[in-house]
């Protein structure tokens, strides 16, 4: 193609229908003299069935139909030839056709007709350009319509909600799943205005800036909070385009919104985690020092206590620091279960027995004014957890719902056996895999708890007791804790409608043998005349320690560290037990136990420590259940525990 020029048109190509030869020619004769008004290339068929053939083969532009009155089998042939799949324009040539047949005809596709007594080449030319215009104008309608069903069809089928409103705001529209979201019907919402929805969550001035970005032409995008028809909230991303008409007049507004509610309350939960984790980081990394220090007061206490006469002014004072100092180890030990760090003795369990222990004790924490009742499910699975643990949760939500009854009134504790499947789990306001599982459920028929305070209340140090009433650690244990034993915990309540804590314990394979469950120590002072190793690289600890264990009849042997206490044990002759930190300089606790074993395989070993549990049981030497004592600890708890690590056999290897 030269430069300049004009990609030439390919001609159109017309099927000429009809079993008279001379007319094929007259045509094509009509049309070659025309070509410089119409481009066109004529081909014949005899029948009916020679023309549905050749059309099935190749493509044609216009068929020209040659129809003779009453032959109505021809009009058939034509309506399912056009109602074939291909929509070619027709031109009937007739002189004998009467007008239900051109009506028919017309109705099945044929756009135009032509008296074959008034054939002339100017004519057929006027007309063949009519017929193919018109054709082309009925396909950029076809596919107008095409494209406005699959619109239409779109919209209704979008999972985001499309509201349609006139100027003035009022609902001319809504696709299902508007419906569906805010449970009101398509009825309902026409004629309303999105004020149905208002919440009362979002200021004047946010409705009041949309309303001016979208007036003046602009597009309006924000996250909104709703309310649906049953009154719950829900999220959504909104956006709201004006819709202008032909003079470029604002006449409708259009918007889109996206239910944000699920992500949210994921998003939430995560950076709810992320706090905690957080704190929790925090916590582990003062307990040690912390406990160190504790350790310290409560031991010079005791020791003091001893000394001093009963009922003098200096035992109550010591008293007060002893108790001081307790419920400042308590709080540590909070801010570690909240954590996830504290120690854990897990244990396969039965459910209903350990919570029937722990209920025995609740009734004299919550008092006579509230009833207390305690309903064990049937069928229980077993679940593997720390029974210690759960006591902190149960005892924690008693003092809670007693708390929330200063009138009197009833908490009540219910186990169930639970199976979660996928339609249970989308239910619920908690992500939790599905699965078997044990449910304590927790209730009381106190004060609820406000709306607004909901999603805080496991957040470390967030309270809603008056000051100096709680320290905003209690249910930040509880979740820690349960969290800590792979369990699930959420919570409901109303204001005046009593509050109910759920959690769910994983249940175990049911061939996992069952512990025992032991019963809680006695810390009377029982002592003793075996020879005890002391390593403890905090002096004060140390002396403390050393101080009271001497009292109680021991032979104590004092060590700073690891190695001087090796080269002791391998100097004395006798040593029944070794009392020693986990983490010191240049030996830790597991390298000592290591290093005895070899030289005094029947000495017993009793590990203390102010670390977090994670860090303790990385040593691999620790068994929690018996030879381990978290700091702080009273000198009374060391006597007790030291008797029991006595008294336990002795292990041939220590190596691990």
């Amino acid at each position: 193609m030269l430069a300049g020029t004009k990609p030439a048109i390919a001609p159109l190509r017309v099927l000429l229908v009809g079993n008279q030869e001379e007319d094929f020619f007259l045509i094509r004769e009509m049309l070659e003299r025309n070509r410089s008004l119409i481009a066109a290339d004529l081909e014949h068929a005899r029948t009916l069935e020679e023309a549905s053939e050749m059309m099935r083969h190749r493509p044609y532009g216009l068929v020209l139909f040659e129809h003779d009155a009453g032959d109505a089998e021809a009009v058939r042939l034509v309506t399912d030839l056009l109602h074939d799949g291909r929509p070619v324009p027709f031109i009937l040539l007739t002189d004998d056709a009467d007008e239900k047949t051109v009506a028919d005809i017309i109705g099945a596709g044929t756009w135009n007709c032509l008296a074959k007594s008034r054939l002339d080449g100017a004519t057929l030319v006027r007309t063949i350009h009519n017929t193919v215009a018109l054709h082309s104008l009925q396909m950029e309608r076809q596919s107008a319509e095409g494209s406005l069903r699959k619109l239409s069809r779109a919209v209704e089928q979008s999972a985001d909600t499309v509201a349609i409103t006139d100027r003035q705001g009022v609902i001319e529209y809504v696709n299902p799943a508007f419906e569906a979201l805010t449970g009101y019907s398509r009825d309902e919402a026409r004629g309303q205005t999105p004020r149905i929805l208002k919440s009362g969550e979002q200021s004047p001035e946010v409705y009041q800036e949309m309303w001016k970005n979208i007036l003046a032409g602009n597009v309006f995008r924000g996250i909104l909070v709703n309310r649906k028809k049953n009154g719950e909230l829900y999220y959504v991303e909104e956006t709201i385009c004006p819709i202008r008409d032909a003079q470029g007049e604002i006449t409708h507004f259009i918007s889109n919104g996206r239910d944000l509610t699920e992500r949210l309350r994921l998003e939430a939960q995560l950076l709810q985690a992320q706090k905690m984790d957080a704190i929790g980081r925090l916590a582990g990394g003062v307990a040690h020092d912390f406990n160190n220090l504790l350790t310290i007061i409560t031991s010079y206490s005791e020791l003091a206590l001893d000394s001093v006469p009963h009922n003098s002014p200096l035992e109550s004072k010591l008293q007060e620091i002893l108790l001081a100092a307790r419920r400042a180890a308590e709080l540590t030990r909070q801010l570690l279960a909240f954590s996830r760090k504290q120690p854990q003795a897990l244990r396969v369990v039965e459910l209903n027995a350990v919570v029937q222990t722990i209920a025995k004790t609740l009734p004299r924490l919550i008092g006579e004014d509230i009833d207390f009742t305690f309903s064990p499910g049937q069928g229980l699975g077993r679940v593997r957890i720390d029974p210690v643990q759960l006591e902190q949760v149960l005892m924690n939500l008693a003092a809670n719902a007693r708390d929330a009854m200063p009138q009197g009134g009833h908490l009540q504790i219910e186990t169930s056996d639970v199976r979660l499947d996928d339609d249970y789990i989308h239910e619920k306001p908690a992500v939790i895999p599905k699965g078997h599982y044990a449910l304590i459920t927790v209730s009381d028929d106190g004060h609820g708890i406000p709306r607004e305070d909901l999603p805080h209340i496991f957040e470390p140090f967030y309270t809603s007791k008056p000051l100096g009433k709680g320290t905003g650690l209690g249910l930040a244990t509880v979740y820690g804790i349960v969290k800590q034993n792979n369990g699930f915990i959420w919570a409901y309540g109303e204001p005046g409608s009593g509050t109910v804590f759920k959690i769910y314990l994983p249940c175990v394979n049911e061939r996992h043998p069952l512990s025992s469950v032991e019963q809680p120590e006695s810390h009377s002072e029982v002592g003793g005349s075996e020879t005890i190793l002391l390593v403890e690289d905090e002096g004060a600890v140390r002396r403390a320690t050393a101080e009271f264990l001497r009292l109680q009849g021991y032979n104590v042997i004092e060590a700073r560290d690891g190695l001087e206490a090796l080269a002791l044990a391998q100097e004395q002759r006798a040593i029944h037990l070794v009392v020693s930190d986990v983490v010191m300089p240049r030996m830790s606790g597991g390298a000592l136990a290591k290093e005895v074993a070899r030289v005094r395989p029947d000495t017993q070993f009793l590990f203390v420590s102010g670390y977090a549990g994670k860090t303790i049981l990385d040593h691999k030497v620790v068994d929690l259940e018996t030879n381990f004592l978290q700091k702080p600890y009273t000198l009374k708890q060391l006597s007790s525990k030291i008797r029991r690590a006595l008294a336990t056999p002795p292990r041939a290897s220590r190596s691990h």
